[in-house]
């Protein structure tokens, strides 16, 4: 098995520019994705995302923006060591692609890096895994909260 890309495809019955706000702007991140989001949406900026963890505490992932071309594409780098680039070979790469369809927008998820960072296969398996785990866990939850921004017409 390859395990060096993930790819989603989801259709959002949202205008690109909210699925866009969706999958690009911290406080809305937040709400289908990491519990905590704290980034600037400008590229190079370094963040952090945070998910809630058994007993309260909270788990924080780097997290650098690479990219930013509303509504069309965000791209983000993430979980890589604190206190040094994000780059390929220590990061995994999401890139969310927008296209408008029909009434809505039709969003496509890329994940790399896996291949990139050093491990041996048995670690390159686990966090692919882990990743298409988190990825089917969460992203179904996008479209739902996108399509409660959207006004009626």
């Amino acid at each position: 098995m390859e395990m060096g890309t993930i790819e989603r495809q989801l259709y959002v019955e949202a205008a690109p520019e909210v699925v866009f706000a969706v999958v690009s702007e911290p406080e809305h991140v937040k709400r289908w994705w990491p519990d905590e989001a704290d980034y600037p949406l400008e590229p190079g900026g370094p963040g952090r995302i945070g998910f809630a963890e058994d007993g309260g505490a909270t788990h924080w992932e780097t997290f650098t923006v690479v990219e930013v071309d509303p509504p069309h594409r965000f791209t983000f780098r993430w979980s890589y060591p604190q206190g040094v680039p994000a780059r390929r070979g220590n990061s995994f790469l999401v890139e969310f692609v927008l296209a408008p369809e029909g009434k809505g927008t039709r969003l496509t998820m890329t994940e790399t890096g896996f291949r990139e960072q050093g491990w041996t296969e048995a670690q390159v398996v686990a966090a692919y895994e882990d990743h298409v785990a988190g990825w089917d866990h969460f992203l179904p939850l996008l479209p739902r909260y996108a399509e409660s921004l959207e006004v009626p017409a």
